[in-house]
């Protein structure tokens, strides 16, 4: 089993209670993320995924994220950079500009970019750049109908030009060509377990952000792990990789952990989560918004870690918290930053597991998806 691989992830959250009493919350809020990715390069992190979000209030507003990766290729050195996601859809962004994107990055991150797809959060986003539609898994069918269009865009030396239903270019040579050998890793946002068993026939890595606690490994793996073996791959390689996501306080003692966690108002970011997410089914548990979840108190954080619902203690509980989801079989566990944490709290988390977690379990010096990009 090769070791699990250590992540941030990234989302430009502006809570109400911060923007209603900073009118640079938005900014802080943005460029403190850049800062949380530089100290995750300097303490072993080997991946960090930005967000792509459109109209989101709150939740997300970090929209143009192929910016925002590009500023952090410059400021990093060793951590690869993804795009968690890039929306491919044609009516969100058309697929050329999409590869260009891509194999822009790939050259200023000197192949470090991971390149991650997904279809959008919801039909609050999806609406708005596809008015009039009711059925949202059409966004399937022009996910679909693009993605296996990408690796011909970065490989071939002119683009063989594509007719379909919903895009379509003339021949063309699509620059600049991917850094190196093959092209940058590609991923898929997946959600149910048969999005899991699909992305793994076509050879991509699955981002799962809807991964919730350790127990979810086991249909996770049983769908992508069986289907995997017999991938046609729809780019240069496999790239068999199973990253899922998780909320993380770190802090010297267990005690401070779970009142950084208290005060996090993990309660309306949870809230804001079914607000946009509508194609989530919604937990009978978590209220119609805009009421939300009640404010989390000791009690419950302490519920959430023993549910494996929150990684949070000192560094010793947090190790192992974290090789819970290494023996669940994950093969990256990239966390999501609480959302009411002040920065100088969150900065000592990715420290403490810089320093107390990631040396115990990855001891490998080479990223996974650089090993599967060298082997094409």
């Amino acid at each position: 089993m090769t070791p699990l691989e250590f992540g941030l992830f990234v989302q430009g959250y502006v809570p109400q209670a911060r923007s209603k009493v900073d009118p640079e919350a938005e900014h802080k809020a943005l460029l403190e993320e850049t800062e949380y990715v530089i100290q995750a390069d300097q303490s072993g992190f080997k991946y960090a995924w930005a967000s792509e979000h459109h109209f989101l209030e709150e939740y997300s507003h970090l929209s143009a994220n192929e910016v925002f990766l590009g500023y952090l290729a410059a400021a990093t050195e060793r951590i690869h950079l993804g795009s968690g996601i890039f929306n491919p859809l044609a009516p969100v962004n058309h697929p050329v500009k999409v590869a260009e994107k891509v194999t822009m990055l790939d050259h200023l991150s000197k192949g470090r970019f991971e390149f991650g797809t997904g279809r959008g959060a919801g039909s609050h986003e999806i609406l708005g750049f596809m008015p009039g539609i009711t059925d949202m898994n059409h966004t399937k069918e022009i996910w679909e109908e693009t993605i296996a269009e990408f690796p011909k865009m970065f490989l071939q030396e002119e683009y063989e030009g594509f007719q379909g239903k919903h895009w379509s270019l003339p021949p063309r040579k699509v620059f600049p060509k991917p850094y190196g050998k093959a092209h940058p890793a590609m991923w898929y946002a997946a959600g149910s377990p048969s999005s899991y068993a699909m992305a793994a026939k076509k050879g991509l890595g699955v981002l799962g952000f809807s991964v919730q606690k350790v127990s979810d490994m086991e249909w996770v793996l049983d769908q992508y792990k069986t289907a995997i073996r017999e991938a046609k791959a729809i780019g240069a390689f496999v790239n068999d990789n199973v990253m899922v996501t998780s909320t993380a306080i770190c802090a010297e003692t267990h005690e401070k952990a779970v009142e950084i966690a208290v005060n996090a108002n993990m309660n309306r970011f949870q809230s804001l989560v079914f607000r946009y997410h509508d194609t989530f089914p919604r937990p009978e548990a978590i209220p119609q918004w805009p009421e939300t979840l009640p404010e989390y108190n000791a009690e419950i954080i302490e519920l959430l870690i023993a549910e494996e619902l929150l990684i949070c203690g000192d560094p010793s509980e947090v190790r192992a918290q974290c090789k819970r989801w290494e023996q669940a079989g994950a093969d990256q566990l990239s966390f999501g930053l609480p959302t009411g944490v002040s920065k100088e709290d969150t900065l000592t988390t990715i420290k403490l597991i810089g320093e107390h977690v990631i040396p115990h379990i990855d001891t490998d010096p080479v990223h996974r998806t650089t090993r599967f990009r060298q082997s094409a």
